[in-house]
């Protein structure tokens, strides 16, 4: 089984290393990350998190999914919620998404697992 925490561990490691070795554009990134998905507008913060999970889903990214489940696991968001989501991402990318909807729900009881834990 996948270890989508390790592997959001990973990826926030690999970010710092990018950061260092390019600062100015990752700084430009996570500016557009806090201007975007960052806080509640007309969409709150967990709908658009579900929305980044939906396009990871359909765009087959490991990386993608453990980074917005564990934003959409932040967020509050439920496994209803994620279970719909992953719908969504079925009737856009077929068989594909399927695949990675399995991976992201296996992801969200793990975040949702450590977060729990912590409580």
């Amino acid at each position: 089984m996948t270890d989508f925490v390790q592997i959001g561990r990973d990826l926030a490691a690999g970010m710092a290393d990018l950061a260092k070795a390019e600062p100015e554009t990752m700084s430009a990134f996570k500016a557009l990350m806090a201007a975007t998905a960052g806080q509640d507008q007309e969409l709150s913060v967990k709908v658009k998190e579900l929305i980044a999970l939906a396009i990871a889903i359909t765009v087959r990214c490991d990386g993608c999914i453990a980074h917005h489940v564990k934003l959409v696991v932040d967020a509050g968001a439920t496994r209803g919620e994620v279970v719909e989501t992953i719908g969504v991402a079925q009737l856009m990318g077929g068989g594909p998404s399927t695949v990675y909807g399995v991976e992201a729900l296996r992801a969200y009881d793990q975040f949702a697992a450590v977060t729990a834990n912590a409580a």
